[in-house]
């Protein structure tokens, strides 16, 4: 017989065991890094910036990138990637707030709040969308099941 020892704060890592709350921090804090990366490196480093642009559409290409994992791991399951997408947004927003503390230019240009919203709107409509494709796939597949079924005559 063997025995569990639970730590106080053993209750606070349980959330951890949901797939879609895993994801959303796991997504959340490489956005939080690309977009920490991407504003030092703009900030701090002058050699680069003849490169501009290449180096803003490079930065933006990969937050594209991570931001749709959510998406592609949580397509057929849309609450799972409300879920994952709000919590990817929330750490990355927090990120942006702690940034805006640092480099006074981006909080002139977008809040963190803004961000969110931004980031939630997006959310909400890719959400949508796989709702409605889950729907449209049920609806469907309840009607290939009924092969026998033949329409009614009047």
């Amino acid at each position: 017989m063997t025995v569990r020892v639970h730590l106080p704060a053993y209750r606070l890592f349980r959330v951890f065991r949901n797939a879609s709350v895993r994801t959303g921090v796991y997504v959340g804090v490489v956005l939080s890094i690309v977009f920490s990366g991407w504003v030092i490196v703009a900030n701090r480093v002058p050699v680069l910036d003849r490169f501009a642009l290449v180096r803003n559409l490079a930065a933006v290409a990969v937050l594209g990138l991570v931001a749709v994992i959510p998406v592609l791991r949580f397509w057929r399951m849309p609450g799972h990637l409300l879920s994952s997408s709000l919590v990817a947004w929330a750490l990355f927003s927090l990120s942006y707030r702690v940034l805006c503390m640092r480099f006074a230019g981006l909080a002139e240009r977008f809040s963190a709040v803004q961000i969110f919203v931004l980031g939630a709107v997006l959310c909400m409509l890719v959400v949508t969308l796989s709702w409605i494709w889950t729907i449209i796939r049920r609806v469907r597949a309840s009607h290939v099941s009924h092969p026998n079924h033949h329409p009614s005559r009047s």
